[in-house]
């Protein structure tokens, strides 16, 4: 039986995405996205909790992270996990856990500087008569991958 590893987050981009592009023109984005929510304890205090992930996009997604997001922004990502290791300078091992996005929505609302602008979003159902609606703009990682049929027999 095969698994699935599938991850869906909401949240905000803790800082402003760092994209490297290699000598191949692959981009590369990486960007912190915290995820928080609120419970109420045994004593009625509300407590709220922030949990950071680092979110990692390739390609045509890293290229429209870097042109779109923001330190602030609020985003939709669906995507893997992926842990990797490596050793560090001193022969320790190391790991990460990040999640490697696959499809991005950039949604309305928090921004640099507290304003709730779109940030260039563009929707192609938004309207002129409609110009309080929150824009949201969807990019998947398929929109830059060409149609090839593979042989793949399954």
């Amino acid at each position: 039986m095969r698994g699935v590893n599938k991850v869906i987050l909401v949240g905000n981009l803790g800082k402003d995405p760092e994209v490297k592009y290699f000598d191949s023109g692959v981009a590369k984005a990486s960007f912190p996205l915290a995820t928080s929510e609120s419970y109420v304890n045994k004593k009625g205090e509300k407590i709220d909790t922030t949990e950071w992930h680092n979110i990692v996009l390739w390609r045509g997604l890293a290229e429209v992270a870097e042109k779109y997001l923001k330190k602030g922004n609020s985003i939709y990502i669906e995507g893997k996990i992926k842990t990797r290791s490596w050793d560090d300078q001193d022969g320790n091992k190391k790991y990460i856990t990040e999640i490697e996005g696959a499809n991005l929505v950039m949604l309305g609302g928090r921004s640099d500087g507290g304003n709730n602008s779109n940030n260039g979003n563009q929707s192609s159902n938004q309207t002129d008569a409609a110009p309080a609606k929150k824009a949201e703009q969807s990019v998947s990682e398929q929109d830059f991958i060409p149609d090839v049929e593979d042989d793949l027999p399954f």
